[in-house]
């Protein structure tokens, strides 16, 4: 569980009703729920959205809040002290070897990377064809992103959709008073519902997989190099030393600490 993600939904939440509570008392909070604004705001931003995905890409995106509320599993120092490994076994016993030691790999990318270079694959057409999955990855990512962006657009939009309705129905019936207020609650509280949605929940959920996102192109794209440094049959303390440059200074320092100054062989 990423604790900084789900510590700032429940924080935004927190601000929210503590700025309700100190301006109106807790007795104010349940004012603040009105189900047509919620129908309205909430309900017309994600069937908007719906009309710009197919639903397999709409369901793909609401899926991807979890992923935004988790860790990425990823874990640059050990996949760099297990590239090493794997160049001391090319190094040793030759780059057939690779074949068996993928048996072992998880990582599909990294796996896929040592079969080919078992199989003898020219160095170019490797990086060609791992870049290509690099890119597909990215490609789906982004999708996803573009879903929370696309919704935050929506969010404040229907929530002036929401206002209008609101102000529509007070001005038709302003000859009874009673209706007044119910009327421009439904106004205001959509605008209000549009903007957290947008500004609560979508934004921050779509910068975090932006990060994350990233984060995962810089993870593949070191491991590219070491399964090229590992057929170029460089020596190990040198793909070591070009794959730590990646690191920043608390993860070499970890890295060094773990493994000594050179783990190559």
């Amino acid at each position: 569980m990423d604790i900084a993600t789900l510590g700032s939904v429940l924080l935004g939440l927190a601000m929210v009703l503590l700025g309700i509570a100190t301006a109106g008392g807790l007795q104010s909070i349940p004012s603040y729920i009105d189900i047509p604004s919620v129908a309205i705001t909430f309900g017309g931003a994600f069937a908007a959205t719906l009309g710009t995905k197919t639903m397999d890409g709409f369901v793909s995106g609401i899926k991807t809040f979890g992923m935004a509320m988790k860790l990425p599993n990823m874990d640059m120092s050990a996949m760099i002290k297990q590239i090493i490994d794997l160049s001391n076994t090319a190094r040793k016993e030759g780059l057939l070897a690779l074949e068996e030691a993928s048996s072992n790999i998880e990582d599909p990318l990294l796996k896929k990377g040592l079969l080919l270079t078992a199989d003898g694959t020219e160095p170019e057409l490797v990086r060609g064809i791992l870049e290509a999955e690099i890119s597909s990855i990215d490609g789906r990512h982004k999708e996803n992103i573009k879903f929370w962006e696309d919704l935050a657009a929506q969010g404040p939009s229907w929530g002036m959709i929401g206002t209008l309705v609101g102000l529509v129905n007070m001005l038709k019936n302003m000859s009874d008073a009673s209706s007044i207020g119910p009327s421009m609650a439904t106004a205001l509280l959509t605008t209000l519902y549009g903007s957290l949605l947008a500004n609560w929940i979508c934004f921050p959920i779509a910068e975090k997989l932006k990060f994350d996102n990233g984060s995962e192109l810089t993870y593949k794209s070191v491991m590219i190099e070491g399964i090229l440094s590992i057929q170029a049959g460089e020596n190990p303390r040198v793909t070591e030393e070009k794959l730590k440059a990646f690191l920043n200074p608390s993860q070499r320092q970890a890295y060094e600490a773990a493994n000594g100054e050179g783990g190559g062989g």
